[in-house]
């Protein structure tokens, strides 16, 4: 039976990469996509999921709800100097032979439902069955659970890409992006007591496509996914190139999808984690101590944290799920 999932996102070129990925695998059940501001604003992110939706996803498509636009914590940065003034790619700048437009975002509809809401209906109807895989800052699931944390603890299973524990951050040098854009909205998270499973920037930034494998995959794949693919990638790997020199894309986003469907693509290690959410420097920086402690000062360990990953798997499950026919 497929797991039933809800994906909670801010798409960003890598989350478009891995909504496409999880709809491609007959082993998740997507019932829900919900959206929250991250790397573009909310509304640019819910359009950019109806978008995916509309070129990619199954008829009938899942439920797509908007989150809220902000919270008393979230930060205004967002990254669309890496993904693009749309969050995908600058895909406007993209035309068909004939010179017409290659991609028409349709018209949102004016009554999407509040993601919130949704969450909590799904967990009324599906109690214990629901995986929750979250791809931007965690500001949806907070406010659900100030909304109702009892019902929200009949989640099966919390899959979340972010943070960084033995690595630097990739926003500032102590935190990663999701983390830090709503550093209070993932201390609440984290100290919930779901069953959580965090893909940090340790994992995450050890998978990559770089430029010939994308040319290659996108030759391996049905149309207009295989043009999506070079279009949407390559302003990220251009910045990539740029900023860091290193000519790819992470696929943050993908891996934690991955693991939703395959936990044995990393090696978990269970540990006691929080969030800064107080100091200026260490804001959002995902905090856990790996030094040998004594007994007496030691925290129960709150989260499953992947901490290695089988890179090759993990890349052949990807191309293989985007080539499928």
């Amino acid at each position: 039976m497929a797991k039933r999932v809800i994906i909670d996102t801010d798409p960003g070129v890598d989350d478009a990469l891995a909504l496409i990925l999880a709809l491609r695998s007959p082993e998740l059940q997507v019932e829900a996509i919900t959206t929250v501001s991250g790397n573009v604003p909310l509304e640019q992110a819910t359009k950019n999921a109806y978008l995916l939706l509309d070129l990619f996803g199954p008829k009938p498509p899942p439920i797509l709800a908007r989150g809220r636009a902000r919270s008393s914590g979230k930060r205004r940065i967002m990254a669309q100097s890496v993904h693009g003034s749309d969050g995908l790619g600058e895909l406007n700048r993209f035309k068909n032979p004939d010179g017409s437009t290659r991609y028409l975002y349709p018209k949102l509809p004016r009554d999407l439902p509040d993601a919130t809401e949704v969450l909590l209906d799904l967990l009324k109807r599906y109690p214990d069955e629901l995986t929750l895989i979250s791809l931007g800052p965690l500001t949806n699931l907070a406010e659900a659970l100030l909304t109702d944390a009892k019902r929200v603890k009949r989640l099966r299973e919390v899959v979340i890409m972010g943070g960084a524990i033995g690595v630097p951050g990739n926003i500032t040098p102590a935190a990663e992006f999701n983390i830090f854009m709503d550093p209070y909205a993932a201390q609440r998270v984290f100290k919930s007591g779901l069953p959580i499973k965090l893909v940090p920037l340790d994992v995450t930034e050890k998978v990559c496509l770089r430029p010939m494998e994308i040319e290659n995959l996108a030759q391996a794949m049905e149309e207009p996914l295989g043009s999506f693919l070079c279009d949407a990638t390559s302003k990220v790997v251009e910045y990539m190139r740029q900023v860091q020199g290193v000519e790819a894309i992470l696929l943050h986003d993908p891996l934690a999808v991955g693991v939703a469907i395959d936990p044995y693509m990393v090696k978990t290690t269970l540990l006691h984690v929080e969030v800064e959410t107080q100091a200026c420097i260490t804001q959002g920086m995902t905090i856990a101590d790996l030094r040998p402690i004594r007994n007496d000062l030691e925290q129960p360990p709150n989260i499953q944290v992947a901490l290695e990953v089988d890179t090759k798997l993990f890349l052949s499950f990807f191309k293989e799920r985007l080539c499928r026919r």
